[in-house]
């Protein structure tokens, strides 16, 4: 009887707990997103060779954000995380003309994923603060974003870091993202 109440009242007040897969080409500012996400504050960070994970508490839910590194050697292992993701952030360097159409490559290679197709999508455009950085029609139209259907995306653009990062784990006009 104390379980099942105890249960009852964790199901009805505790934090839900979300699964978020970040992956984006290296250097896009994966590892500085989730840790402005987590601690608030800019931090230096190194090439990430493997993966961090860090829980970010917001609202009543509880996420526990995977970043994987980038490179193209380390991409192919990305698979190996799509198991129980909810939630994408795809990080795209705004600025990196060059690798616009490699980022796009990966982006819908991940979005055929059928581990991935009921995972609500955000695009993160960092590094808007740069002189060369991309307008929001040039990224959606490189990215090919007008020929996603049936999925939930947000796309969020942003100069430098966000300075509300949390936020970047809710949909668009502040509401969480779906079955949340």
């Amino acid at each position: 009887m104390g379980l099942t109440i105890s249960s009852l009242f964790s199901r009805l007040f505790g934090k839900k707990q979300m699964r978020i897969l970040m992956v984006g080409l290296d250097a896009a500012g994966k590892t500085t997103i989730l840790y402005k996400l987590k601690l608030g504050e800019i931090v230096t960070t190194i090439p990430t060779i493997g993966f961090n994970v860090e829980t970010v508490e917001y609202k009543n839910i509880c996420f526990t954000v995977w970043d994987v590194g980038g490179q193209d050697k380390i991409r192919p292992l990305w698979r190996h995380y799509f198991q129980n993701t909810q939630g994408l952030i795809f990080v795209v360097d705004s600025n990196d003309r060059e690798r616009i159409q490699e980022a796009a490559e990966e982006l819908q290679k991940m979005l055929q994923e059928d581990e991935l197709r009921d995972a609500v999508l955000l695009l993160f455009a960092n590094k808007q603060d740069l002189p060369n950085a991309m307008a929001i029609s040039e990224m959606t139209d490189k990215l090919g974003l007008q020929s996603l259907r049936n999925r939930t995306v947000s796309i969020k653009f942003e100069e430098g870091t966000p300075d509300r990062p949390k936020e970047l784990l809710w949909g668009a006009e502040g509401k969480a993202v779906p079955g949340v």
